[in-house]
């Protein structure tokens, strides 16, 4: 997702091949690391005994914890499954993650363009939400104004994804590439990157043939639009338009048109200065990469050539 400066979106990937099923959410949010005991200290001992938990600071060593905003209706990256499960590609590398650094990292539901601020309020430690690295996000500025809002996240990055434009199926529009969206209504979620690159390419076309751009608090409610007949088509970060392709209606809901554009990284967001964190995560991330279990996490979830050989500290342009 994406937006002004919170994308979600940016990359190219290819296929998303067919999902794996997504009822596994009990593995989500288990830390993984040995039985855990009803007695106080039961966090610390668990934390104690995992290989890179003394990467972590201290006060979420003794938390056992870590508190990740995220916009929780953007399936396959996070959703709900239908018993009210967090599951998905960022809670199972969460979860991964959680065995090497012997915490639990705990999924809280948050509007997309409000996570960097949850987390500049100190709310959350790290967002993790399909979020697009960008300098933009870096420097704290707001992308529609320039204008500085805030000091900025880190980002350590861990997935490639690029944006992808969706129609109802059988009906494209005509519509190829983004120029041909001019005199056409777009939906989007909010502040996300499909929804920057939409007021961007409003601005190229032609007098009286403008984009009728109609934004939603998420991708859900852009979708539902579409499918009722209420625009002409919708975009999204191409691992979550394919998987809309893919299941929507059985399948019988959308369809893919064009290339997908401007491919970049998610990021998990550490605020800045939270240096000890960030480094913590990019640790943990490289681990699972190393033993296998990133490349179970995306075969799981049929998007490997979104896949990265390590993880990078704020690798967005």
């Amino acid at each position: 997702m994406t937006a002004s400066t919170t994308r979600r979106t940016t990359a190219a990937r290819s296929r998303l091949a067919a999902v794996g099923a997504i009822a596994v959410a009990g593995a989500l949010l288990l830390t993984g690391c040995g039985d855990q005991t009803k007695d106080n200290d039961s966090g610390s001992s668990e934390t104690s005994a995992a290989p890179l938990a003394d990467k972590l600071p201290q006060t979420i060593r003794d938390k056992g914890v870590i508190k990740v905003g995220s916009d929780i209706a953007y399936a396959p990256v996070e959703f709900k499954d239908g018993s009210g499960k967090t599951v998905g590609i960022d809670p199972d590398l969460a979860a991964a993650m959680g065995k090497q650094l012997g915490v639990t990292f705990e999924f809280e539901n948050g509007t997309f363009d409000t996570l960097l601020g949850g987390l500049r309020s100190d709310r959350y430690d790290i967002a993790m939400s399909a979020m697009t690295d960008t300098k933009d996000r870096q420097e704290g500025v707001d992308s529609d104004t320039g204008k500085k809002v805030g000091e900025g996240v880190d980002f350590v990055d861990y997935f490639t994804a690029g944006v992808s434009i969706y129609t109802k199926k059988g009906d494209d529009q005509g519509i190829k590439t983004w120029a041909d969206l001019c005199g056409k209504k777009l939906v989007v979620q909010r502040g996300t990157v499909s929804h920057d690159l939409a007021k961007a390419e409003a601005e190229k076309c032609p007098a009286g043939k403008t984009i009728t751009i109609e934004a939603f608090d998420n991708d859900q409610q852009a979708q539902t639009r579409l499918r009722a007949g209420g625009a002409d088509a919708g975009s999204s970060d191409f691992p979550v338009a394919a998987y809309a392709v893919k299941t929507s209606g059985g399948g019988k809901d959308f369809q893919l048109v064009g290339e997908q554009v401007d491919a970049a990284p998610y990021g998990i967001a550490v605020a800045k200065g939270d240096t000890e964190l960030r480094d913590a995560i990019k640790a943990a991330l490289d681990a699972v990469i190393e033993n296998g279990e990133y490349q179970k996490v995306l075969e799981k979830w049929g998007v490997t050539e979104g896949a990265v050989e390590e993880a990078t500290i704020n690798g967005g342009k």
